[in-house]
């Protein structure tokens, strides 16, 4: 079986093409612009996949650091930089739980419940603890997670199937309340250069983590909540939001 991101590198922005990256990256530099303390130059974008954050915020001046885990996904970042003629991105291949840098940065920007595929506790404060160790003092580190309502009544129980040009792709979700963990029972059904499809199989797994723990997960890490929202709007969480949008700092 392969593993989630090999399988879902070639297609992956095809099957998120719904998802407006222009306007997120407008909303993470009025973040920047708000809660920030010092001016931002060099942005880390943890978990960054194929890139689809780091190039608009590489378009709007920062300077860009790209972190991910997959090689897969970050072949399809290099060669999409490549054509949006992004040319000085750093890209690292590392872990989000124990990453290393040459230099401290202004932000650190993780999008797409990255947060939520850290399992485990030890992986989230682990996560947080290299955020603080590399986060400038007065920068920002700015994040999302899936809300209680998205794993409870939109993940759940439920299959769902998306289809887009050269594939088509079934997910049958498991979420148990006692452990906050939704796994992912994915097949992939993709287009070959003779026009025959190959099937793939993978398992993800994404946790659900109360507003209490992350806040807690940052306090123990030497940072602090700063902000949380349940829209890009800024608007105050509540009960109906599919996703928070967090801001956090270094704590004085």
């Amino acid at each position: 079986m392969k593993s989630i991101y090999a399988l879902l590198a070639p297609v992956y922005d095809r099957l998120n093409e719904e998802i407006d990256y222009e306007s997120w990256a407008d909303y993470t530099g009025e973040v920047f612009s708000t809660y920030a303390k010092r001016e931002i130059k060099i942005v880390l974008d943890l978990g960054c996949g194929t890139g689809s954050m780091t190039l608009p915020l590489a378009r709007r001046g920062f300077d860009m650091i790209g972190l991910d885990l997959s090689p897969e996904m970050l072949t399809v970042a290099r060669t999409r930089a490549e054509e949006d003629h992004q040319n000085d991105i750093l890209w690292t291949m590392q872990s989000m739980t124990e990453f290393e840098l040459m230099n401290p940065v202004d932000a650190v920007v993780c999008t797409l419940d990255g947060i939520n595929h850290l399992t485990s506790k030890q992986d989230l404060e682990a996560c947080f603890a290299c955020v603080n160790r590399y986060l400038a003092p007065g920068g920002v580190f700015v994040f999302d997670v899936n809300s209680r309502r998205k794993f409870e009544e939109i993940y759940g129980d439920e299959v769902y199937a998306l289809e887009t040009e050269g594939a088509f792709c079934v997910w049958q979700n498991t979420y148990r309340p006692s452990t906050h963990l939704c796994r992912f029972y994915i097949t992939l059904f993709s287009e070959r250069a003779n026009g025959s499809y190959g099937r793939s199989d993978a398992v993800q797994s994404e946790r659900y983590y109360p507003l209490a723990t992350l806040e807690k997960a940052l306090s123990g890490n030497g940072m602090k909540l700063l902000a949380a929202f349940g829209g890009q709007d800024c608007h105050a969480i509540c009960p109906q939001d599919e996703r928070w949008y967090i801001v956090a700092g270094k704590a004085e």
